[in-house]
């Protein structure tokens, strides 16, 4: 059995990695996927502080109050950057790392220079796209239904990770057990950022042929490399 703590992106919270989830445990392995401070469900905690490094401490707090060693860390999206920072700040609690078609940011970087957001519609706590954005560009690969399914619960993020330089004054100097997966269909973030973080890290490369939301269109496959590594 292995223990799996999924990470999301922005925009989205624990519930979309239900499918992966779901087949994870069907495996037998051991399954978290938390919904980060301010996001889905948690939205209405939303509030100034929030940060790619207080998501990252809470990750870092899940692992070491459950007591959970050798862990594999799956990151999407921005949830890359939590991952990076969370397996820095604990390194003796994780096995391997996976960025998922995910941000692999480098000390001091932010995530304006990596990705552009046509359509930000911000607030003094929150920033997301609108709902046409997420129907004709983000999600417009995937089912109708799964579409509408994912945009019912997608919520404004906190936007101080989505416009701050990330703290990681360790992760890229440290050895890691890492492999990225990168979605072909998915313009964001760009192939070569993607990688970079391979390179960097001497890990393994993946490719699906999907977009941005693998976890959504071909969790199947997604659940295969994530157990593979």
């Amino acid at each position: 059995m292995t223990t799996f703590v999924l990470l999301h992106g922005a925009y989205q919270g624990g519930w979309i990695w239900n499918p992966v989830a779901e087949r994870l445990r069907k495996q037998g392995h051991l399954v978290l996927a938390p919904t980060l401070d301010g996001c889905a469900e948690r939205a209405p905690q939303v509030r100034a502080g929030i940060t790619t490094e207080s998501h990252a401490e809470e990750v870092a707090k899940l692992l070491f109050y459950n007591d959970l060693s050798r862990v594999v860390l799956v990151g999407t999206s921005t949830g890359g950057m939590v991952m990076a920072r969370a397996a820095e700040t604990v390194p003796e609690r994780v096995a391997r790392v996976v960025f998922a078609d995910a941000l692999a940011l480098l000390d001091g970087e932010a995530v304006p220079q990596i990705v552009k957001r046509p359509t930000a519609v911000n607030t003094d706590l929150t920033t997301g796209p609108s709902r046409q954005d997420f129907e004709t560009r983000l999600f417009a690969d995937l089912a109708p239904a799964t579409r509408q399914w994912a945009i019912e619960r997608c919520t404004p993020h906190p936007i101080a990770p989505l416009t701050a330089p990330v703290k990681l004054e360790r992760f890229w100097g440290q050895d890691w057990n890492a492999s990225v997966i990168w979605c072909r269909k998915s313009s964001n973030p760009p192939v070569a950022h993607q990688r970079r973080a391979a390179e960097t890290l001497k890990g393994r490369w993946h490719e699906l042929d999907t977009g941005h939301y693998p976890m959504l269109s071909e969790p199947e496959a997604l659940v295969r490399l994530i157990v593979e590594g």
